[in-house]
């Protein structure tokens, strides 16, 4: 999981260890994420109608209710069965966007969709709560200063040929999305030079990026994908390299990620910033 993923667990454990029954519940895992206040999180709780302390006061008083104690492989100490199913349903959701990571976004949508907080929190408060966290945000990252990293050779990556055209559109289109095909092939179309590949030994594709190519918009970094089974390994940090590089000596003082995510990935990468929504 993320790092901030494994904050907010931790956040959670130090609510449930003040209460009588030690014991992590969803409503420590709403207050873990209210008192974030780093990144995107720290605006969840500025735009939320109800506070911590409301929520505390909430806890407080069904601490006589019944409920089924249990293990968690997540955290350390017990867990209400409700968190169980919370996490089941956020490792479906990162199953379902072919990520690898567990992320604050994934356990987000899980948490709102939960009976308990549904009392709590408004349409309203869910909505911009779904926006803010669980949706891949545009961000963007200073060029001014900015200096290529070492990059291994091994990556194989490589700007695009015009021949690589019909079997890259297929890449895209077999590993990620039509759209992003679609795009790839307009790009080519339109005898556009800012897409890189990164390639195995045999030469095969294992991941892609591009940058002032998706509708035409200038400094504007991606798509950017890499094969499921390879992610982790530096693919990514390299083909987003590639591209800052070039962005930079064109001439570009800051690059905007467009749907970026996952967030940290990018805040540790290239030190890439939240555009705010609201």
């Amino acid at each position: 999981m993320t790092d901030r993923m494994q904050m907010i667990i931790e956040c959670a454990e130090e609510e449930a260890a003040k209460t009588d029954k030690q014991t992590v519940s969803i409503l420590h895992l709403l207050i873990a994420f209210l008192k974030q206040d780093a990144s995107f999180l720290a605006e969840l709780s500025y735009w939320s109608s109800i506070s911590i302390e409301e929520l505390r006061c909430v806890d407080k008083n069904v601490q006589t209710f019944d409920y089924r104690q249990m293990s968690s492989p997540y955290f350390s100490i017990p867990v209400e069965k409700d968190v169980t199913i919370v996490f089941a349903s956020a490792i479906g959701y990162m199953q379902k966007f072919n990520q690898i990571y567990l992320n604050e976004g994934h356990l987000l949508k899980a948490l709102l969709r939960t009976d308990q907080v549904d009392k709590l929190l408004t349409d309203d408060d869910k909505f911009m709560m779904i926006s803010l966290g669980a949706t891949a945000r545009d961000m963007i990252t200073h060029l001014g200063n900015y200096s290529f990293p070492n990059i291994p050779s091994s990556f194989g990556i490589r700007r695009v040929y015009h021949t690589d055209r019909n079997k890259l559109v297929s890449f895209v289109y077999d590993h990620f999305s039509r759209e992003w095909s679609l795009t790839i092939e307009r790009a080519f179309v339109e005898g556009k030079d800012t897409i890189y590949v990164a390639t195995d030994s045999q030469r095969n594709y294992v991941g892609f990026a591009a940058f002032d190519i998706f509708q035409n918009k200038k400094n504007y970094f991606g798509p950017m994908g890499v094969k499921l089974d390879l992610r982790g390994n530096g693919i990514g940090f390299g083909l987003l390299h590639h591209c800052l590089r070039d962005m930079k000596e064109i001439g570009y003082e800051y690059a905007i990620l467009g749907g970026a995510g996952p967030i940290e990935f990018y805040e540790k990468a290239c030190k890439a910033v939240i555009i705010p929504i609201f």
